[in-house]
């Protein structure tokens, strides 16, 4: 049920990169979440991961990785993927195949520019690559309920934002709980990592990437928008593009095929 898994981290000279891996399969899958890791990272969560991605953990060697332990102001996007590339290099990671959600998709288009020789393929899931209104207003609000310490607004908003009518009319009952659990000592790391979104910008970039790429997204994303997966598909030729007409940013949770799509994507570049 759990594939082994165990956690670990990399020591990156004057602060750690916690990371969760399983599976058992040879081939890396190194998975980048998104935003909520501002909020906690993957110290304790081996066994709910590992349940998570049970589909992944099959055929793949799954790493999880978090940001860094210790976040300087004004940490870019850009730095974030260099840090990656490091930890991933002292674990020996090479050739992985690379799923990036939301947040963790923006790191991972940074990667797959400034170090190809470790990206095998590339799965960009309700991301971005360039900041928009939309991004821009709702991240600011964000930071303006972390700041105050509103746990509760941020948790609530956050959800409002991301999941559909229907996935809301369940989970809404929820949110006396939710809003209660989880809340981090500080919100700094938090903040730093969302004032990193907003100044994220690689679009004209995004034509250095030549491996196989497949983009998700969902047409009612209330977050970075739906036309943002179009933008991101037009940019890197040969590109696949799937976009979920009636979900929003938890299209990766709330379709019932994303993790298929995903599979066979993989399965198709590793044969």
């Amino acid at each position: 049920m759990f594939f082994g898994a165990k956690e670990g981290y990399v020591d990156l000279g004057q602060t750690k990169m916690r990371y969760v891996t399983f599976g058992l399969g040879e081939e890396p899958l190194v998975i980048l979440p998104g935003l909520g890791d501002g909020l906690r990272t993957v110290k304790g969560m081996r066994l709910i991961l590992a349940r998570m991605f049970k589909d992944y953990a099959k055929k793949y060697k799954v790493f999880i990785f978090s940001r860094k332990d210790d976040l300087e102001q004004d940490y870019s996007i850009k730095e974030m993927a260099i840090d990656q590339a490091k930890a991933m290099k002292r674990l020996g990671i090479e050739k992985a195949h690379v799923l990036g959600v939301s947040m963790g998709g923006m790191i991972a288009q940074h990667l797959a520019v400034i170090h190809p020789d470790l990206v095998r393929s590339l799965v960009l899931a309700v991301t971005i690559s360039k900041p928009n209104e939309t991004l821009i207003s709702v991240v600011q609000r964000w930071i303006g309920l972390a700041e105050q310490g509103n746990y509760r607004g941020l948790m609530i908003d956050t959800s409002e934002r991301s999941y559909s009518e229907e996935k809301l009319k369940k989970y809404r009952a929820l949110y006396p709980i939710i809003t209660r659990i989880g809340k981090p000592k500080s919100f700094d790391r938090f903040i730093i990592q969302a004032n990193a979104c907003i100044n994220h910008n690689i679009h004209d970039e995004l034509h250095k990437i030549t491996i196989p790429t497949l983009i998700i997204g969902g047409a009612r994303d209330k977050i970075v928008e739906g036309k943002a997966s179009e933008e991101i598909a037009s940019a890197i030729e040969g590109s696949k593009l799937i976009v979920y007409p009636d979900l929003g940013h938890s299209t990766y949770e709330e379709a019932k095929d994303f993790n298929r799509h995903v599979l066979e994507f993989l399965e198709h570049i590793s044969e």
